[in-house]
């Protein structure tokens, strides 16, 4: 059986580009990254896919799993939105030897690095500004003003835990951010990119 791998926690407030982070390190083979899908209850999107971006699950089916103890973290980030990581999904991928990838929020990712330790590299990707995040959430056209609001205000508490993360990432510039990403978990799995 293959050693199990490690994990790469990927976090940021919503909007800040960590889930473009972590898809382009998955198109990196020599890094061996399996992407841990979460679970939600919050509605699909009309680009999302079911089991590929999230498990969509109903409320009442994440209660249900929530007593069950089937999750290593979860939580209700929304009002009646609730996002949680499957234990099954990451015992999976490691008992399968690859590098478990992430891309939780702010509390999950802090929840799953006490789990992991030294297992686990946390990352906290921090948009260039409060502002720049607004545009980037206005882009993305899936928000009504209350969710944009919510969803700021929430960014503005989560940066303040950018120190607790083993790594910060300054989204800034896309290209140097993406350099900087293939660093940081390279260095980490003990992998030569080069």
């Amino acid at each position: 059986m293959a050693n199990p791998g490690k994990l790469i926690i990927f976090s940021a407030p919503s909007g800040a580009g960590k889930t473009t982070l972590v898809r382009h390190l998955l198109e990196i083979p020599a890094l061996n990254l399996a992407f841990s899908v979460s679970a939600t209850s919050r509605p699909m999107r009309s680009y999302e896919v079911d089991g590929k971006d999230y498990f969509f699950i109903t409320a009442e089916e994440f209660s249900k799993k929530i007593k069950n103890h089937e999750f290593l973290e979860w939580e209700e980030v929304y009002s009646d939105q609730y996002y949680g990581t499957l234990k099954s999904e990451v015992d999976g991928l490691l008992k399968a030897g690859k590098n478990v990838i992430f891309d939780i929020d702010v509390e999950g990712g802090m929840n799953l690095k006490k789990i992991y330790g030294n297992e686990a590299l946390a990352i906290f990707v921090k948009p260039p500004s409060i502002k720049h995040l607004e545009e980037r959430l206005n882009t993305r056209s899936s928000e009504d003003e209350e969710s944009l609001i919510t969803r700021l205000e929430k960014a503005v508490s989560e940066l303040e835990y950018a120190p607790q993360f083993d790594k910060v990432l300054l989204n800034d510039k896309l290209d140097k951010a993406k350099q900087d990403a293939e660093v940081f978990v390279s260095d980490f799995l003990g992998i030569n990119l080069d």
